[in-house]
């Protein structure tokens, strides 16, 4: 088939195939030298000035002008014909299994390079990176000082200050009780109560009872620390454990009665009370705890009969003002108040009358002194003028603190008892025979100063 020149080109042309050429195996490469004059051409627009501040970089991210840059380049140049012959023999045999393995981040020159210097251009490799920059340099080697921290060679006295310093240290490594006890020497003289109860809570999870308070009984400081850590944790068991050892019987008892605390429901408490009466408790504690037990149970019997009153409806006080709480565990006085409330009216026989309770639990409840805030002689005067009984007046001059005072008031309003007996209090005996010319003969009170100046 002939064909002109003009129907072959346009043959060719309009073909879906197209002509083979010598120039398609330089097109990949062409492409890459014109990226490369591209980033070079960067540098005209920067000023000649800055030129040693600019950091020229290839397209691996490597600073033009490297160790790792020049062997890329030398071995790159050498090999140049023989890949661009290579590519053109397998362009038609192209698979994704035989695109080149990417290189290595981590290059010779970025490990002296480290972190870029401020104000330079970062690599493209970094630019393109999501994760900061990281400094490849090699880390010099720390003191044997710092490594200590991370071993096991600590002595006690070492421990110990590791310990007041507040660094975490493993105590494990004590093993012998003669170790221990050395630890607890240690803590004990640094003085510092937080190291010192961190021994001991290693000696209690370490060593038997028996052996841990036989121990403790003869270091005092660390027996102190042990009793209040325990009482701090709660832990009462072991608490009266250490008690009975040391045979402090007191401190025994006091601590089985604090159990009643934790002791809820009234009858089971009331119980608990009754068996601490007979414990080894002092004098005037054993008091206590048998008034604390007798209040508890009026508290139980009060309760019981106001809550049937209550629900009944037939008691007056109880529809008027309802009871808002109970009075089960409450202190004394606020029994005292309730019974004055619901109750003031009722005999000093039932257990629920203002005056019983006051009689019982006056041990409790104290005694009251008398202040007058405008002076009790000032009140001898009024209690006078408003015709008050001897009695009266002489109760209240004997409330007068000032001596001659006293006795200037118990002479004017003849309140005799009260003159003998300071007169004798002050082993007055001239003033008590003057005195005794001014009561009448035979008088029970001239029988009364007879009888001082007899025995005076």
């Amino acid at each position: 088939m002939n064909r002109t020149k003009g129907d072959e080109e346009e043959y060719w042309n309009s073909s879906k195939f197209k002509a083979f050429t010598f120039d398609d195996e330089d097109d990949e490469l062409s492409q890459l030298k014109e990226s490369k004059r591209a980033v070079n051409s960067l540098r005209d627009f920067v000023d000649d000035d800055d030129d040693d501040d600019l950091e020229r970089v290839s397209w691996s991210g490597e600073p033009v002008g490297s160790i790792s840059w020049s062997i890329k380049e030398t071995a790159g140049n050498s090999g140049s014909s023989h890949e661009g012959r290579e590519q053109l023999k397998n362009r038609n045999s192209f698979s994704y299994a035989q695109l080149p393995k990417p290189t290595s981040t981590y290059s010779l020159s970025s490990f002296f390079r480290g972190r870029t210097r401020p104000g330079s251009f970062q690599s493209l490799s970094d630019a393109l990176s999501d994760t900061p920059a990281k400094s490849y340099a090699p880390e010099l080697g720390r003191p044997k000082g710092e490594y200590r921290d991370y071993s096991n060679e600590w002595s006690p006295s070492d421990t110990v200050r590791r310990l007041r310093k507040g660094k975490v240290c493993s105590l494990e490594r004590f093993r012998s009780l003669q170790d221990k006890l050395q630890l607890l020497e240690e803590a004990v003289s640094m003085h510092d109560g937080n190291v010192i109860t961190a021994v001991l809570i290693f000696l209690k999870r370490t060593l038997s009872k028996e052996i841990l308070f036989r121990e403790l009984e003869v270091r005092q400081i660390a027996l102190r620390h042990f009793i209040h850590f325990l009482k701090e944790i709660g832990d009462q068991k072991l608490l009266l454990e250490l008690f009975r050892f040391l045979d402090r019987t007191e401190e025994l008892a006091l601590t089985h009665y604090r159990e009643h605390l934790n002791i809820q429901d009234p009858e089971k408490r009331k119980e608990f009370l009754k068996t601490c009466i007979g414990l080894p408790f002092s004098a005037e504690d054993s008091a206590h705890i048998q008034d604390h037990y007798t209040l508890l149970e009026r508290q139980i019997i009060i309760e019981a009969n106001d809550r049937h009153l209550e629900s009944a409806g037939q008691t007056e006080i109880f529809r008027k003002h309802p009871r808002k709480a109970s009075i089960l565990n409450m202190p004394l006085v606020t029994t005292l108040f309730y019974s004055c409330f619901y109750h003031y009216m009722e005999a000093e026989g039932t257990f629920s009358s203002p005056i019983n309770l006051k009689k019982t639990f006056k041990n409790w409840l104290g005694y009251t002194k008398k202040r007058a805030p405008i002076g009790f002689h000032r009140v001898v005067e009024i209690l006078h003028k408003n015709s008050a009984p001897v009695q009266i007046l002489q109760e209240y001059v004997n409330l007068v603190e000032d001596v001659d005072t006293k006795l200037n008031l118990a002479t004017k309003f003849k309140c005799h008892d009260v003159v003998i007996d300071t007169c004798r209090d002050l082993k007055d005996r001239q003033q008590l025979l003057a005195y005794r010319s001014k009561v009448d003969k035979g008088s029970a009170e001239e029988e009364k100063i007879d009888t001082i100046l007899s025995s005076s």
